[in-house]
């Protein structure tokens, strides 16, 4: 069974994402360009939302296991408009987000905001959940200034497991017959969300005592393929598609009130 990052690689992988999250935006002719991956969103509000949005996040960090909401940001929570101090302002929201981590360590409990999932509330969470947030803008940012961008592949082998710990785990009852979806990364990884009367929970494959067949779709593709299309960035028509594909449109129509 493979293992999830640890904390330092996480660490490592926020300062990664943010640098060339940084560059691609170096690159942008104007941050008025809009971000085909994000609708009404222009560069220069992706970059509010980082910048922002990091800064934020520093704080809940910061505010420790007390905390009941998102803090308000540390330091200047709106972008500068001169190119130059917007690249600064930009580095300085990630060494605040990494120097509270840092601070905190990963056991620390945090306020996340999702709710009853698989991630613990904890700032090693909360690191994990950034690496993906990140990369995900980092891509729309590549994308929007004409590069051809892709995840590393650490970053989407973890990424496809930790949407799905948060967005796809309910302790509500699945309305219809119990099923499996699998989903197949070309790398090697496999994972499983099960759905049944205990609600929504994904494993790791192989797992011991899971039957092999008990799948109702399986949905393949490269780790990369399967983040983009878990964060709505792809369609699933770029997926290969085992089963019955009816069982992936009732998942989508689900609303369980506790819905990652």
């Amino acid at each position: 069974m493979h293992k999830t990052l640890e904390f330092p690689d996480l660490l490592r992988l926020i300062d990664d994402r943010s640098t060339a999250f940084r560059a691609a935006i170096a690159a942008a002719p104007s941050l008025d360009l809009p971000v085909p991956t994000c609708p009404e969103w222009t560069l220069a509000d992706l970059v509010q939302h980082i910048g922002e949005g990091r800064r934020r996040w520093a704080a809940t960090v910061a505010a420790g296991p007390d905390a009941t909401s998102r803090t308000p940001a540390q330091g200047d929570a709106v972008a500068p408009q001169e190119p130059e101090a917007v690249l600064a302002w930009l580095a300085g929201s990630t060494e605040l987000l990494l120097a509270a981590l840092r601070e905190a360590g990963p056991d620390q409990g945090c306020f996340t905001g999702w709710g009853n999932t698989q991630t613990p509330h904890t700032a090693g969470g909360v690191a994990r959940h950034q690496v993906q947030e990140i990369a995900v803008h980092t891509y729309d940012a590549e994308l929007t200034v004409g590069e051809s961008p892709s995840l590393p592949l650490e970053v989407a082998l973890d990424g496809v497991e930790e949407n799905l710990f948060i967005a796809s785990f309910t302790t509500s009852a699945w309305p219809h017959k119990p099923t499996a979806f699998d989903l197949h990364a070309t790398e090697g990884r496999s994972w499983r969300l099960t759905v049944d009367g205990d609600g929504a929970r994904t494993t790791q494959l192989p797992a011991v005592g899971e039957d092999p067949d008990a799948a109702g779709l399986s949905i393949s593709g490269t780790a990369n393929e399967l983040v983009l299309w878990l964060y709505n960035r792809i369609t699933v028509d770029s997926l290969q598609l085992d089963g019955d594909r009816g069982l992936l449109d009732l998942l989508l129509a689900w609303e369980p009130e506790d819905w990652g």
